[in-house]
């Protein structure tokens, strides 16, 4: 007996509010959190983009990349990070999907689906901490800043 497909569809998951989902606008240079603020939810931008940044004990800030529409931040709080390590900042008016950590880990363990997408997305070049020589720059979502990625990733570590 061939057991039923699921119906879950995480694009509609991403777009809609429910229970531990908010949508969110932020208006142009507006902080969505800041580096130190309690690590409680993942963000996934519907419209706009926003701008990541880590400042180090130094007090020097980094871009450490750039998010649009249709990708996922915030996702330390689901590492057992207590605190955000850096940044996010609005980059032009966004529409930003704010999913409480239960809400997400639940989702991500029911939902075989949306648990693709969400690991496809975090092992692909995508993500700036895991790029590197050899991936396609051009196909990046999420870039490291500019020609210092390395510096970048250190200030995001020591941070």
């Amino acid at each position: 007996m061939a057991k039923n497909a699921s119906k879950f569809d995480p694009s509609v998951f991403l777009a809609t509010i429910g229970e531990g989902r908010t949508i969110l606008a932020f208006s142009k240079k507006q902080a969505i959190f800041t580096q130190g603020d309690e690590a409680d939810s993942v963000f996934y931008v519907q419209k706009g983009k926003v701008r990541l940044t880590v400042v180090s004990k130094t007090g020097k800030e980094a871009t450490i990349g750039i998010v649009i529409e249709g990708n996922f931040f915030g996702e330390g709080s689901l590492a057992a990070q207590l605190r955000r390590m850096g940044s996010a900042v609005a980059m032009t008016d966004c529409e930003i999907l704010r999913v409480e950590k239960k809400a997400m880990v639940a989702a991500l363990h029911r939902e075989a689906t949306l648990s693709d997408l969400f690991v496809s997305y975090f092992t692909g070049a995508q993500c700036p901490l895991r790029s590197g020589p050899g991936r396609p720059t051009l196909q990046l979502q999420r870039k490291a800043a500019g020609p210092y990625p390395s510096l970048a990733r250190s200030l995001w570590q020591s941070g």
